[in-house]
């Protein structure tokens, strides 16, 4: 029986499907074949105006207390960690970067104890550019806080030491800053020049 009906069926040119009770034999509409889509193709200029350098404007850092305080804070850690791992070569500029945070607070007296004890460890690992940088920074403070003898005599300690290792640039520049203190006959240390200052300004305003 099943193979009469497949015979009928071929016969009929019917098509075998499970709806063919319908009666429903029309051809069914396609949906249209996608496009293909072209692929994107980017093409770079090389226009010169494109690549040309620009010009980046300098924007000013403003030190603020809290800035100082936080640079403090991770300059001390960053000095314990070295010390206490005998990293001396490392704490020495730490030492020194704390004494250059000192003097932008004004606080000339812990400047000056921890470039001595940068000092000190620069000495000791031969680091000669560094002990003379020190030294004549170091020289600065003694002469702001109106120690000029010692000033002087760290900054021809600095320039020795630079003339033996013939560092002549730094000769030049320490020969100007011990110019620089001679010139200065009447040195004011910073905390009695700024009141003095202050003086002259209340008596302007009067």
């Amino acid at each position: 029986m099943r193979y009469i009906i497949l015979v009928l069926l071929c016969a009929l040119n019917l098509t075998a499907s499970a709806q063919w009770w319908r009666g429903d034999f029309k051809d069914h509409k396609r949906a249209l074949p996608i496009a293909q889509v072209k692929p994107l193709k980017f093409k770079l200029s090389t226009s010169p105006a494109i690549f040309a350098k620009q010009k980046i404007a300098k924007v000013p850092l403003v030190r603020t207390a809290y800035n100082l305080d936080a640079s403090e804070r991770t300059v001390m850690k960053s000095a314990q960690h070295n010390m206490r791992f005998r990293q001396y070569d490392l704490a020495s500029y730490d030492f020194s970067e704390l004494a250059k945070i000192y003097v932008l607070e004004n606080r000339l007296s812990e400047a000056k104890w921890y470039y001595l004890q940068s000092i000190q460890l620069s000495k000791q690992m031969n680091d000669n550019p560094h002990t003379i940088t020190n030294l004549v920074n170091l020289g600065m403070i003694k002469a702001d806080l109106g120690d000029l003898a010692q000033a002087q005599q760290d900054l021809a300690e600095a320039r020795e030491l630079a003339f033996s290792n013939s560092r002549m640039d730094d000769v030049r520049l320490i020969d100007a800053k011990v110019r620089f203190v001679k010139s200065n006959k009447i040195w004011l240390p910073k905390s009695e020049l700024r009141y003095a200052e202050a003086i002259e300004a209340l008596n302007k305003a009067q």
